[in-house]
C-alpha cells in the first residue's frame, strides 16, 4: 500500500499544475514590461517637462536703425549743378559769325555788325586771312564781347588820316577805322590839337597814333630875379 502510494505521487502530477506555472510566469512578464514601459513613459514626459516652452524664433524687426526709414538715418542731400544764367543777347542767339579764311577787314565789319569788339593779332605769315577767333566761331557770347582775330600775316601799312581839329571822340573812331590805336596825353575831351604821327603818314596797323585833346595847359614864363 505505501509502495503505491509512493509511485502515484511521485509519477504524476495534478493537471492544473503547467497551466498555473504558465500563468505566473505569463504575469511575471507582463509586469516587467509594464514596469519597462512606465518608467520609459516617466522619463519621456520628464524630458518634455526639462525641455520646457519653445522659445520664440527671432524675426527681424522693423523698427531701427535697420529699418532705413528717414527718421532714423537722414537721406543725402541732393546737389543739382546750378545753370549759369543768360543774358538776353545770348538767349537771342547771337554767336561769333563764321570769318575763318576771310580778309581780316570783312571779319572785322562782321564783328562790328553784330556790336562785338575786335581785336587783331597779326602773324608771322603771309595774308590777310583770318585763321581762328577766340571765342571760336559759333560760339554764343554776349553782346559787346571782344573777339580777337588772328590774322595769318603781318600786320600791312596804312595812312594816318588828319584828325587836327576834329572832336576827340570823332578823331578815336577815325584812327580806329584805319587800323591805329588812339593814345591821350592830356585827356579824352575837347578838341583834338595835335597829332603824332602827323597826317599822311604811313603806319603800320595796330600802331598807336598820339593826339591832345582840349587845350593843353601853358607853362607859365620864366622868373628872372630883379637885377
Amino acid at each position: 500500500m505505501t509502495d503505491g502510494n509512493t509511485n502515484g505521487n511521485l509519477g504524476e502530477r495534478p493537471e492544473g499544475g503547467a497551466g498555473r506555472l504558465t500563468v505566473v510566469l505569463g504575469g511575471g512578464m507582463a509586469a516587467v514590461l509594464l514596469a519597462a514601459i512606465g518608467a520609459t513613459g516617466g522619463w519621456l514626459l520628464a524630458g518634455e517637462e526639462e525641455k520646457g516652452p519653445e522659445q520664440p524664433v527671432a524675426a527681424p524687426s522693423t523698427t531701427g536703425a535697420a529699418s532705413g526709414r528717414p527718421s532714423d538715418r537722414p537721406e543725402p542731400t541732393r546737389t543739382t549743378p546750378s545753370t549759369p544764367r543768360t543774358s538776353a543777347s545770348t538767349a537771342s542767339g547771337l554767336t561769333v559769325p563764321p570769318v575763318i579764311g576771310t580778309d581780316f577787314l570783312y571779319a572785322r565789319d562782321e564783328l562790328r555788325d553784330r556790336r562785338l569788339g575786335w581785336r587783331l593779332v597779326f602773324g608771322d605769315g603771309s595774308g590777310r586771312t583770318v585763321e581762328r577767333t577766340d571765342p571760336e566761331v559759333g560760339r554764343e557770347v554776349r553782346r559787346g564781347t571782344t573777339v580777337t582775330i588772328y590774322v595769318a600775316g603781318p600786320p600791312p601799312e596804312s595812312e594816318v588820316p588828319d584828325v587836327v581839329g576834329d572832336d576827340c571822340a570823332e578823331a578815336a573812331d577815325e584812327l580806329g577805322e584805319s587800323g591805329f590805336y588812339p593814345d591821350y596825353p592830356t585827356g579824352k575831351r575837347g578838341e583834338v590839337s595835335r597829332q603824332e604821327p602827323s597826317e599822311g603818314s604811313t603806319a603800320r596797323w595796330n600802331d598807336q597814333v598820339r593826339i591832345w585833346c582840349g587845350s593843353e595847359k601853358s607853362s607859365p614864363p620864366p622868373f628872372f630875379p630883379a637885377p
